[in-house]
């Protein structure tokens, strides 16, 4: 099913952990309305860095989403988040940057932006929430530190 212009529920629900593990990633109806939102949101993204996105994760199921180590009340269990990657564009440091200043300049809103392992190749996580107004606006860099997940303030 196509979503949006960019994106298909196929790839909003695809899941390397889920495969791996042989664990269904099936969306109910709550969940399915979240991340056909969540398309939308991200044809803004897709929009703003003018290069194809690559989804690594959005939709989780709460087995799926544990098998992958996320925390209970991640925004990927309700399908407002998603993982990516847009080689065409940069590294995660330039697509976090220029989604940092999109925000600044009102072209996107967002709940979380976090870049992901940036000294590895890593990736861009980004979350949403439904109401505008409940959006966070956080920014993070998520590094390895003593074989933990380190989080701190911004693009670094």
């Amino acid at each position: 099913m196509q979503l949006t212009e960019h994106f298909s529920l196929e790839e909003m629900t695809t899941s390397a952990t889920a495969t791996r593990q042989g664990l269904p990633n099936v969306p109910g109806a709550d969940e399915l309305e979240n991340i056909r939102y969540t398309a939308g949101r991200m044809e803004v993204v897709r929009d703003l860095l003018g290069v194809p996105i690559t989804v690594l994760s959005c939709f989780r199921a709460e087995a799926v989403n544990k098998a992958a180590g996320g925390s209970p009340t991640s925004a990927h269990r309700y399908g407002l988040a998603v993982d990516f990657r847009a080689p065409k564009y940069g590294d995660v440091r330039s697509i976090c940057r220029k989604l940092q200043e999109a925000k600044r300049r009102g072209l996107i809103d967002f709940d979380q932006l976090i870049c992901e392992f940036p000294d590895t190749g890593g990736w861009v996580h980004i979350g949403f929430r439904r109401s505008a107004a409940a959006n966070r606006g956080q920014v993070l860099t998520a590094r390895k530190e003593n074989g933990r997940t380190a989080y701190v303030s911004g693009v670094v």
